[in-house]
């Protein structure tokens, strides 16, 4: 989300002279939704773009411009756009209905893909999104253990609803959180991850914590990295102490590995968070976990084990659209080739963008896990080299305060006006279908956007 106005800029210019289409429909949004958007991270200074189609890597804007997209569906689409595996799934269950109010093989196939895919699934259960599946993993942990508090990670995003929503990105402080009653901020630690000792102590010390919850790679996806070890002295220590682990792989399950960092770094969490590319695109999500948990939602062993049932409705869990499309896309990620390839182009494309920053002299660096690639825009003007920028070996806070730096709004600007929409990080969520031609292209129009930032003194 952007709120930062920029005034005798020309790149914003630039911009406004290459998209009046969007600018007049952003004049229409504004009567209709609060800021003119549907989604914070759609929130950007002047005003947002408005897309018309888009197919494979690339995307054309409401003017007629040609872009490669870095956005990706905001993570969920490992395809690119309009694959034709997926538009045909998609368009022959169409034909079929889209609600049929009940239980449906497609639903099946695809539960079996992801325990097919993800090693703690147990047993699934589909939501809506990836919000919901969080909400529904927390509840499940703490019907399961008894147990009230949830340990949360500072910036983490696990979604909008009220136990995630304040000390993460889009919100960091913990009083005064608008709509969200006291007593749900006094069950939840936000828990400092540059501090492991503190974490570490505060488990070990409180015996009503029901879970810990984290984005395994760290915030935003791995832009403020915690590594490997973090994460299994996590696992060490929820085992030790009868709480339960959830990892949120809504962006990172099936992009980082085929079953996700839980398969690729081999620490299993108890539950699971799933959304983006496990719906292929569309709505969906899922928590998936141990079965003896997971038996909460269960009926028959409800009424055999003596507890209540944890109550979970959705009009629209598995869908037959979404479960087309699901199985399109995870039947090609069980092949093992997709995941490979975009994250084989997403270190592509670091290198090539370290490359520009080196040779323009920009201490910015291009950093980030396979397809998840994050520009570090060094608002603290640290002397780094591009190519050998170790983002893991900087302070939380110095990545931080990269994500808020008022010339990534420009840079992000910028980049549109040459072509390119990056995620709004800023950086770029790398798909199967980018080509080296699209890596080339946009290390070019990365050239000419530093030079349009140099001209107005910013880098």
């Amino acid at each position: 989300m952007d709120s930062t106005p920029f005034t005798n800029s020309h790149i914003v210019a630039a911009f406004e002279a290459k998209t009046r289409i969007s600018k007049a429909r952003h004049q229409r949004g504004l009567n209709l939704f609060p800021s003119g958007v549907v989604h914070d991270s759609r929130h950007m200074s002047p005003y947002p773009l408005y897309v018309e189609h888009a197919l494979g890597s690339r995307k054309w804007d409401a003017d007629g411009n040609e872009l490669i997209d870095f956005y990706g569906g905001h993570g969920s689409l490992l395809l690119g756009h309009a694959h034709p595996s997926l538009v045909q799934a998609v368009n022959d269950q169409i034909a079929l209905g889209t609600h049929p109010a009940a239980c449906h093989e497609l639903e099946l196939t695809w539960a079996e893909l992801v325990q097919q895919l993800i090693p703690t699934a147990e047993r699934i259960r589909f939501t809506s999104s990836g919000t919901e599946a969080n909400l529904l993993a927390i509840r499940l942990a703490r019907a399961f253990t008894g147990r009230t508090k949830l340990l949360r990670f500072k910036n983490h995003f696990h979604g909008w609803q009220d136990h995630v929503a304040f000390g993460s990105k889009f919100h960091s402080g913990t009083a005064n959180v608008p709509g969200i009653v006291p007593g749900i901020v006094d069950a939840v630690i936000v828990a400092d991850p540059a501090d492991p000792e503190g974490v570490k102590a505060t488990l070990e010390s409180d015996d009503d914590i029901a879970a810990v919850i984290l984005e395994p790679t760290g915030a935003s996806s791995g832009q403020m990295p915690l590594g490997r070890e973090f994460t299994k002295m996590l696992r060490e220590v929820t085992q030790a102490r009868g709480t339960l682990l959830i990892f949120d792989e809504v962006v990172t399950g099936f992009r980082v590995s085929p079953g996700g960092v839980q398969a690729a770094w081999g620490i299993l969490p108890d539950l699971t968070g799933l959304a983006k590319i496990l719906a292929g695109g569309l709505p969906g999500g899922a928590v998936v976990g141990r079965k003896e948990i997971m038996a909460h939602l269960d009926f028959e062993a409800a009424n055999q084990g003596g507890f209540e049932k944890i109550p979970h409705q959705g009009t629209f869990n598995a869908n037959p659209l979404s479960a087309a499309a699901g199985v399109a896309m995870l039947s090609r990620v069980a092949e093992g080739d997709v995941t490979a390839q975009a994250n084989e182009q997403g270190d592509k494309l670091k290198a090539a963008w370290n490359a520009v920053f080196a040779a323009e002299n920009v201490p910015w660096a291009a950093m980030g896990l396979g397809s998840n690639v994050y520009i570090f825009t060094n608002p603290d003007g640290l002397n780094i080299d591009p190519e050998s920028f170790d983002a893991a070996a900087q302070p939380l806070s110095v990545m931080e305060a990269a994500g808020n730096h008022p010339a990534a709004k420009l840079f992000r600007l910028a980049m549109l006006v040459n072509g390119v929409d990056l995620s709004s990080k800023p950086g770029a969520i790398v798909s199967a279908v980018h080509s080296d031609a699209d890596i080339a292209e946009s290390a070019e129009a990365l050239r000419a956007s530093l030079a349009m930032l140099r001209e107005e003194g910013h880098v």
